[in-house]
């Protein structure tokens, strides 16, 4: 149940709008983002498919151009045709089907639109509101424009690699494409920005996404701290930084707990009377004016002390049960959520989160993640799985009046699929 009733046949925010998207692993959550509020987004792969289609991981882990179930999930909503742009034709067309866009999003080396045609001074004279959203590793200017990158180089580039992990440990990376997610979101403000803007002024413009600039975005403080301080931002120490706070082992998986820090916190008070009321061995150790030391508290002996009797009594109880446990107290104290944890969460299921997917290979629907906002009066939804390759060529090219045997000569030719 979604936690406000919609009307189901409302219009979606973007409906209306019309996006074409060349496909890429950092257009298709851009494009995802702008078809599920109802936006007509048209996923314009090369013949045989793109290659984000055979992007794991795979059903059942089998791989397969019709398996990707990245693709699947990033690809909700979208119609799908197949055109070869290296071709005149295909060129040709693409131009056709600007005059009857708002936006086109794509993720091609800085020029390689230009190249063919279809860059944003040949699109504006097909259509002088157009806006051309070009999502790159690193822009289209500057001495690293030309060079490729995979998620994890954003990471790294960006810096957002080096603040990952623990200090002990190489930096690690983020599970989930991160950098590719970071400029997609960016990407999609920036395009839905001057898509805004075009509707008011009648003149559109070419937005220059950058991956690297996107993730940077995400250090924070740290670029300023170097700048005034000279100081390094590290990674955080992989043990407790105090005794009382960090990840801790129980009976399913792990929580986090805060419930000691600096000073004389009340959820270190609230904490020892709790595990008082539980009946904690040797809870005795754990009184003192030592506990209320800074440096005793970073010691070796107070974080090994407070781990061997915490953990011995939070291994006997579940993660549920600490979490309600602790928030009715007023303890800082988290679960540490797996994957089947958020499918079964009480507040994630409250609000709906969890959507259908659906999939011809799977013979029932499974769950996706769906949006994180509810719009009252204009529902997010997914209008429909993911398009098969070519899915809808002839009838995108029926609307820009190619007739049939026209479409058959396209065919026969390669240009389209």
């Amino acid at each position: 149940m979604s936690p406000t009733p919609v009307d189901h046949g409302a219009p979606a925010a973007l409906a209306g709008l019309r996006v074409l998207e060349l496909p890429g692993p950092m257009a298709s959550y851009t494009g995802k983002l702008f078809a599920d509020m109802g936006a007509d987004v048209i996923l314009i792969e090369p013949p045989g498919g793109a290659a984000v289609r055979r992007t794991p991981p795979y059903i059942d882990d089998v791989p397969g151009i019709g398996r990707s179930l990245n693709f699947a999930y990033q690809n909700t909503s979208k119609r799908g045709i197949c055109l070869d742009l290296d071709m005149p034709t295909g060129q040709a067309l693409m131009r056709r089907l600007t005059t009857t866009a708002d936006l086109v999003i794509e993720t091609a080396a800085p020029g390689w639109m230009a190249e063919r045609g279809l860059g944003y001074e040949n699109l504006a004279r097909e259509r002088a509101s157009i806006v051309l959203a070009s999502i790159t590793p690193f822009g289209q200017t500057g001495p690293y424009a030309q060079l490729a990158a995979t998620d994890l180089i954003g990471l790294a580039m960006g810096g957002l690699l080096y603040m990952g992990g623990y200090r002990d440990t190489a930096p690690t990376q983020a599970h989930g494409e991160q950098a590719y997610k970071c400029a997609a979101m960016y990407g999609a403000v920036a395009a839905m920005s001057a898509v805004t803007d075009a509707e008011a002024t009648g003149r559109g413009q070419h937005v220059d996404i950058s991956m690297q600039e996107s993730v940077t975005l995400a250090l924070e403080n740290a670029a300023q701290t170097y700048d005034l301080e000279g100081t390094i931002r590290k990674r955080p120490p992989a043990d407790q930084r105090f005794a009382g706070y960090g990840l801790f082992e129980c009976r399913d998986g792990y929580i986090y707990l805060g419930s000691r820090g600096i000073g004389n916190s009340p959820a270190w008070s609230r904490s020892l009377q709790w595990f008082r009321d539980e009946g904690m061995e040797d809870v005795d150790c754990l009184y003192g004016p030592q506990w209320s030391d800074p440096d005793y508290l970073k010691s070796d002996e107070a974080r090994e002390t407070f781990g061997r009797i915490f953990m011995r009594w939070s291994r006997q109880h579940t993660k549920a049960w600490l979490y309600s446990e602790g928030q009715r107290r007023l303890i800082p104290l988290a679960p540490v959520c797996t994957p089947a944890d958020l499918l079964g969460n009480p507040q994630l299921q409250a609000r709906g989160h969890f959507v259908p997917f659906e999939h011809p290979l799977l013979a029932r629907a499974a769950s996706m993640p769906g949006a994180p906002y509810v719009l009252s009066g204009t529902p997010w939804r997914v209008s429909r799985p993911a398009p098969l390759p070519g899915q809808h060529t002839i009838e995108v090219l029926a609307e820009i009046g190619i007739g049939a045997a026209e479409t058959v000569q396209l065919f026969s030719a390669g240009v389209a699929a």
